[in-house]
């Protein structure tokens, strides 16, 4: 299953990312862990030291190296040149497992605390002033179009702040979506902005409370977002001692933020894979790029990349026989 984190800047949704992660590869689940935040802080959150993250190999400036393995032999790319990140997979597209090794989990993936790690990296001084972030989660999107993740294996994906996720495709590529909020209405504007853009995609959410502190907390957050509200975390002096470089054995976080994430397990597995709606919208995104400048801007028609004869359920129905 595919978890983004989502919220208002600040919110604690690297945190919880990493603490999801965390948990997952605790208890042997096969997990992997993608930083989609322009503030690149999930390594760090996930234990490493600056020194340490600042190796991580970014996605998002070599993106030509995925579009290059993930377009395989498709005949309906003839050269990168057209590519998109929304080009979706089609027959002689290379399909990528989590449990399988491939030249992109080799070059990008770094294991940390159990789980694989990918980043997309920050901007560089050649992008300021005249490419947006986009540019570079596109590398995200390109391997969440092209991925067949599996029964018991989790993706976990610290999106950007707010809710700039919808100026693309990205937010439709998830199972279900965690909304971090803190108990501020503040915080809860980017909810009511997601319950409003994501409605028309049926794109599954849960509320996250973070930095609860009362009863009064909880119940206004329960007046505010009703069902959504599956569960939420009170200040941690796990958390704490990790926000100032100290990082404690998992074992050590408390209970009750423990059994915050059980409950997130939960919901990510009570969910079903639907495998024909993300290939459709994955279709659907390719399509309106298409239409609405690549089209013009590449000078031929790039929806023609979309392959009729292809069908991602039956190329998961066929990883899953063969593994």
């Amino acid at each position: 299953m595919r978890a983004a984190f989502v919220g208002k800047g600040g919110s604690g949704k690297t945190t919880l990312s990493s603490l999801l992660c965390r948990y997952l590869a605790s208890g042997q689940w096969p997990v992997m862990a993608m930083d989609a935040d322009i503030n690149q802080h999930l390594g760090m959150a996930l234990g490493l030291s600056e020194t340490e993250a600042a190796t991580l190999v970014p996605m998002g400036l070599e993106i030509e190296r995925i579009k290059a393995y993930v377009r395989g032999s498709n005949p309906r790319l003839p050269s990168m040149a057209s590519m998109l990140k929304t080009t979706p997979p089609g027959t002689g597209a290379r399909l990528l497992r989590l449990d399988e090794p491939n030249p992109l989990w080799e070059h990008f993936a770094r294991e940390v605390a159990g789980a694989c790690l990918l980043v997309t990296g920050p901007f560089s001084q050649e992008d300021l002033g005249h490419r947006c972030y986009h540019s570079k989660v596109g590398a995200v999107e390109l391997i969440l179009n092209h991925l067949l993740d599996g029964p018991g294996e989790y993706v976990v994906v610290d999106m950007t702040a707010g809710a700039d996720s919808f100026a693309s495709g990205m937010f439709t590529k998830f199972d279900l979506t965690f909304l971090v909020v803190e108990p501020t209405l503040k915080s809860l504007g980017v909810y009511k902005q997601y319950q409003e853009y994501a409605r028309e995609y049926d794109v599954r959410i849960h509320v996250i409370g973070n930095k609860v502190e009362s009863e009064e907390d909880v119940q206004f957050l329960r007046e505010q977002v009703g069902a959504d509200l599956l569960t939420w975390l009170g200040r941690s002096a796990y958390v704490r001692a990790q926000e100032k470089g100290q990082y404690l054995p998992f074992e050590r976080l408390e209970p009750e933020h423990v059994q915050a994430l059980v409950t997130m397990k939960q919901a990510l597995d009570s969910g079903q894979k639907d495998w024909e709606k993300l290939y459709a919208q994955t279709v659907e995104f390719h399509r309106k790029n298409a239409l609405g400048w690549a089209n013009a801007s590449l000078g031929e028609d790039v929806t023609s990349q979309i392959d009729p004869a292809f069908s991602l359920t039956e190329a998961a129905r066929g990883y899953a026989t063969a593994s």
